[in-house]
């Protein structure tokens, strides 16, 4: 039954898939168009050039490449493919995403300090850096939790829930951060006045805003529907640390090649660890930072 419908929504999966990507590649397109077309393009000089890497890597990073790191585990080409290499492209997904988050900060600081311009003072800012701080947060508790062999599993699957909320949530909260600021940013070049009177400029970066509102719409429908979800692992291999581990605890598999991925490894011996290691499994299939 469950795979029926995988196949029957495979095709609305597929459009939806290429829809957000072709939204998301759009709106780097047009960030790069604003800057290059209506401002005064890239730089690191201190001057309007560097402050605009501050929109365009928020945009591809913080927007797009944080996208596709939340909707990773739902393609499902990749379900025959390890957990374990799942996770680091996940986690190596939003690594990207944070250091360009960085860098683009780095730029707008330079950029205030070398026109004498206030820091920190507006809501797009606060809420900008709030989710930067949380943004790291969640990355180092998710390698420190969910990709280091450490933690123990009943932590993970308790910790899961919140880990998959918290990481929407910062997503959500940086697109209406992007969004505060592209506005921001059109009011302070085009002041109030000309922006009111529907300039080309406004109009473009309007644009942009929307494709950003509909990127954001579009990988949420996908993160949220649970028939998408990655199945559980029914032949979970269990790895046994120095000096055993106790019977039924589950373990992450080591195996990184998908072509290896669909044999059959170690089975449990009862029924009742059977249903343990599924509770576990289905608790800690979703991770989105």
């Amino acid at each position: 039954m469950r795979g029926a419908r995988n196949m029957e929504d495979y095709g609305l999966f597929l459009a939806l898939l290429g829809s957000a990507l072709l939204v998301g590649f759009v709106s780097v397109v047009f960030s790069l168009v604003w800057v290059f077309s209506y401002r005064e393009g890239l730089g690191w000089d201190g001057g309007s050039a560097e402050f605009n890497w501050h929109p365009v890597l928020i945009v591809t990073g913080f927007v797009f490449i944080q996208g596709i790191a939340i909707i990773v585990y739902r393609l499902p080409w990749t379900w025959k493919c390890s957990k374990l290499l799942m996770k680091l492209i996940h986690a190596g997904l939003n690594t990207i995403a944070m250091i360009l988050a960085i860098v683009s900060m780095v730029a707008v600081f330079d950029y205030h300090n070398a026109r004498r311009i206030p820091n920190m003072y507006s809501l797009h800012s606060w809420i900008g850096l709030t989710a930067v701080i949380f943004y790291s947060l969640q990355l180092f508790l998710g390698f420190a939790i969910f990709l280091l062999p450490f933690a123990p599993v009943p932590l993970r699957a308790a910790l899961m829930p919140i880990h998959v909320y918290s990481g929407l949530l910062i997503f959500v909260t940086v697109i209406a951060s992007a969004l505060m600021g592209i506005t921001e940013k059109l009011l302070f070049a085009l002041n109030s006045t000309v922006y009111s009177t529907s300039p080309p400029e406004g109009i473009f970066v309007n644009c942009l805003g929307l494709l950003i509102v509909i990127f954001g719409a579009l990988i949420l429908w996908m993160a949220s529907r649970p028939h998408w979800k990655r199945p559980p692992e029914e032949n979970a291999k269990v790895q046994q640390p120095i000096g055993g581990a106790p019977e039924g605890v589950e373990a992450e598999s080591t195996m990184t090649d998908c072509s290896n991925a669909d044999k059959s490894d170690v089975g449990f011996n009862s029924e009742a660890a059977r249903k343990r290691n599924f509770k576990l499994d289905e608790a800690g299939q979703r991770s989105t930072m």
